[in-house]
């Protein structure tokens, strides 16, 4: 695969929680909406528009998957609480039943020298995944998701756009694809390589995607397969992944509905909103700040134009490159 997911818990000194980078000194981000006003996904894509877009696509990836993970995964929301700099509290809710769940808190966080420092809030709704009001917003982020996994499981022709959702893992089996991660430790024998629609990697990506589509960061620990196994797990992770800020990184859900604005640091490293931010959130370090020629990159880019296109949206303002973009560090 051309890009694997790399940037979430991958350092063992960040502990860590990822989705806390979005100017995470304010008390709270709220991005819990009213659910009832949301638009499905459903109601704007069809059955047989989603086989237009992907006509070659494995009969793993299939509509109903799709639909069924967007729904499923719609009905969880997390809130991350730090305290200090790396002592964290993830509750997690399930909306259909309104109970929440603490699904990690460190040994540390009732500690005095802990609870001296403020506390940072960050929510993720993943119900917030293209249901905006508006519906050509929603399918311009949907456009900008189904190019990122277009591309990531692509096997074709260059430029045809016609071959994306192929693969359900990366070629190359060998690598384990682990690190050292205290919350989300290794299960001996498991191998994280890329599977899925957007290839997710690594330990620390499957433990915190398992704690937030089953609330148990050891399903997906011990048993990582279920992304390759399994269609509906495989296309909740990619959302989970769409959804879910990293490490100094907004996420590309953000970027796409315009809740993000660059700082100060970004807007230095010259990353602006739109599509070509969402590259440099999956594949920043590989494809970002070489120039406007590389040629996955214009992948990526080409498989956003043509599905806005066979989507009836469009994006005439289209930030599209991350040709002079400085890439996140690791």
């Amino acid at each position: 695969m051309r890009s694997r997911i790399t940037s979430l818990f991958f350092l063992p000194t960040l502990l860590i929680i990822s989705i806390l980078s979005l100017n995470c000194s304010s008390k709270s981000n709220n991005s819990q909406g009213n659910d009832n006003a949301k638009v499905k996904v459903s109601s704007f894509l069809t059955e047989q528009q989603f086989n237009s877009l992907f006509p070659m696509h494995d009969q793993f990836y299939s509509y109903q998957a799709f639909i069924k993970a967007v729904d499923q995964l719609g009905n969880i929301k997390i809130k991350v609480a730090r305290r200090a700099t790396s002592v964290y509290q993830i509750i997690r809710t399930d909306k259909t039943t309104g109970k929440s769940t603490t699904v990690r808190q460190d040994e540390d966080w009732n500690e005095a020298w802990a609870k001296v420092k403020p506390d940072s809030v960050y929510y993720v709704d993943y119900g917030d995944f293209c249901s905006a009001p508006n519906t050509q917003t929603d399918k311009k982020e949907l456009a900008a998701f189904f190019a990122q996994i277009a591309h990531e499981t692509r096997h074709g022709q260059d430029g045809k756009y016609n071959d994306g959702l192929m693969f359900t893992h990366e070629n190359d089996t060998t690598n384990a694809y682990i690190a050292d991660n205290d919350a989300y430790t290794p299960v001996k024998g498991q191998k994280y390589y890329g599977r899925g629609p957007m290839q997710l990697s690594y330990n620390g990506n499957y433990g915190y995607a398992s704690m937030c589509i089953f609330g148990d960061k050891n399903i997906l620990l011990k048993n990582p397969g279920l992304v390759q196994n399994d269609p509906v797990v495989a296309f909740e992770t990619a959302i989970y992944f769409w959804m879910t800020p990293q490490t100094h990184k907004p996420s590309a859900h953000d970027v796409m509905t315009g809740k993000w604005q660059p700082n100060a640091a970004d807007k230095a490293a010259n990353r602006t909103p739109g599509f070509g931010m969402t590259i440099n959130i999956v594949n920043g370090p590989i494809e970002c700040g070489k120039g406007d020629t590389m040629g996955s990159m214009n992948d990526r880019i080409g498989f956003y134009k043509h599905f806005l296109q066979m989507l009836g949206a469009s994006d005439p303002n289209c930030a599209c490159s991350c040709g002079t973009m400085q890439p996140y560090a690791p």
